[in-house]
């Protein structure tokens, strides 16, 4: 099913706390009572309480841009990305404490990726798509906590860098994505007690956008169209059992790499590049928006 092309009022936008750094390819995550934004072209790590953005910590090493990240067990999972602000992709799975404020290590990667997506289900980290030194893969691992091992799970139907993921009716969903200069709007739906996916209302091809589930429906933030040489700003949202998704509100700032995180009863979009093209080690911006949807 295509998309819906009537776009309806739905929520509304307001602007949040900067970020202290510029950042974009980057990772945000909510865990305990804090957002905490990682990666990208900064070292530092940082956190928001609802009021401010401060230091929380650095990352170990050289950095990463395009990571991956999860809260899982009150803990940050900081999954593979490039090195620095290069295109090497690296294998490693860093775990950040916040109560202790220490970083630990968890079994690494089956192998290097970078521009990747990544989401919890079923107590199970599942990492998906991305590229490696050659070229966008389709694998799909799982990382398991209780034995700190990866599996294998069935592949998405296609290789795919930048996808969005999210998990929604107790179902995975991988939105979008792109390889070297084509977008695709297919969306992908992930049955794990069947291990197999299935299509589902695909979108306008797009990469690098960010999705949450809010308020009963995936919700899928701007992103960029190759083709066009766009930053996107447009707000997508698909409710349980409909067959096209909707346009509602639009951004009040187009970007790519549009890494959005539910947060205090509201939707933050957080960071990314304004600029069409931009590499992973591009800048990118200190905005942050609010999106908030009031309880039916």
């Amino acid at each position: 099913m295509v998309l819906a092309v009537a776009a309806v009022v739905v929520g509304s936008w307001s602007k949040a706390p900067s970020l202290v750094a510029a950042r974009s390819a980057h990772a945000v995550v909510a865990v305990g009572d804090a957002v905490y934004a990682l990666g990208g072209t900064s070292l530092g790590v940082e956190r928001f309480d609802g009021r401010r953005w401060s230091a929380a910590t650095t990352l170990p090493g050289d950095g990463l841009n395009a990571p991956a990240a999860v809260a899982l067990g009150g803990r940050i999972y900081l999954i593979g990305g490039f090195a620095g602000t290069t295109n090497v992709p690296v294998d490693g799975v860093r775990v950040y404490d916040p109560a202790s404020q220490a970083w630990s290590s968890a079994a690494s990667l089956p192998a290097p990726r970078g521009g990747h997506a990544a989401v919890v289900l079923g107590g199970k980290i599942h990492v998906l798509g991305g590229g490696n030194s050659v070229s966008t893969i389709a694998d799909h691992s799982v990382y398991d906590p209780a034995t700190d091992s990866w599996t294998e799970a069935a592949p998405l139907p296609r290789a795919e860098g930048s996808p969005a993921a999210v998990v929604f009716g107790g179902r995975l969903y991988a939105i979008g994505g792109r390889s070297g200069f084509s977008d695709y709007g297919d969306v992908y739906v992930y049955d794990a007690a069947k291990d197999t996916w299935t299509r589902g209302p695909s979108i306008p091809a797009r990469g690098t956008a960010g999705a949450v589930v809010y308020r009963g429906a995936i919700y899928l933030f701007g992103g960029e169209s190759q083709t066009s040489g766009t930053t996107l700003k447009d707000v997508l949202r698909l409710t349980r059992g409909a067959k096209s998704w909707r346009r509602v509100s639009a951004m009040p700032t187009a970007r790519n790499y549009a890494r959005a995180v539910v947060f205090h009863d509201a939707v933050y979009v957080i960071g990314g590049s304004r600029s069409a093209g931009s590499s992973h080690s591009a800048a990118g911006s200190r905005i942050v928006e609010r999106y908030f949807v009031k309880k039916p």
